[in-house]
């Protein structure tokens, strides 16, 4: 059983904190964390994001609003039974920081006919709709599977 699981993405302000939101929503039982791999580090959750979430589950308010962004590390690699990364880029970064992590790192997207899930920074209203809708879909897909 995955207790520990660590949500990954580049910034740590968009896609990683709203994906981990909605796992901690369903699994309140978990120890959700997330990190970037060149991680906005002290930024909150990007505007776009944020909002995207809180209007379709209020309840994500206030863990989005906790959200502080941090670099990953091999700590936290190490400490994690489960890593969920959002491109296979970020698999294989993450592998190179922590070889032994690379087994136990997978995309969040997994179970969606697209599994990649791209960045949405400093992209239009539409991208980011469009990757709010994937994270909710990739959540819900993981239900049951942890």
């Amino acid at each position: 059983m995955f207790k520990r699981i660590l949500v990954v993405c580049t910034g740590n302000i968009c896609r990683s904190p709203v994906a981990a939101a909605l796992l901690q929503r369903q699994y309140p039982d978990r120890m959700i964390a997330t990190a970037g791999l060149g991680a906005r580090v002290g930024e909150g959750v990007e505007t776009h994001s944020r909002a995207l979430a809180e209007a379709e589950k209020p309840e994500l308010a206030q863990a989005l609003k906790a959200h502080t962004a941090r670099q990953i590390d091999e700590t936290m690699l190490r400490e994690a039974d489960l890593i969920l990364v959002m491109t296979e880029r970020q698999r294989r970064a993450v592998g190179e920081l922590l070889p032994s992590a690379f087994g136990k790192t997978m995309l969040f997207g997994r179970w969606l006919a697209n599994p990649e899930i791209s960045d949405p920074y400093g992209k239009s209203d539409e991208a980011f709709t469009h990757v709010h809708r994937q994270l909710v879909n990739a959540a819900e897909a993981w239900a049951g599977k942890l």
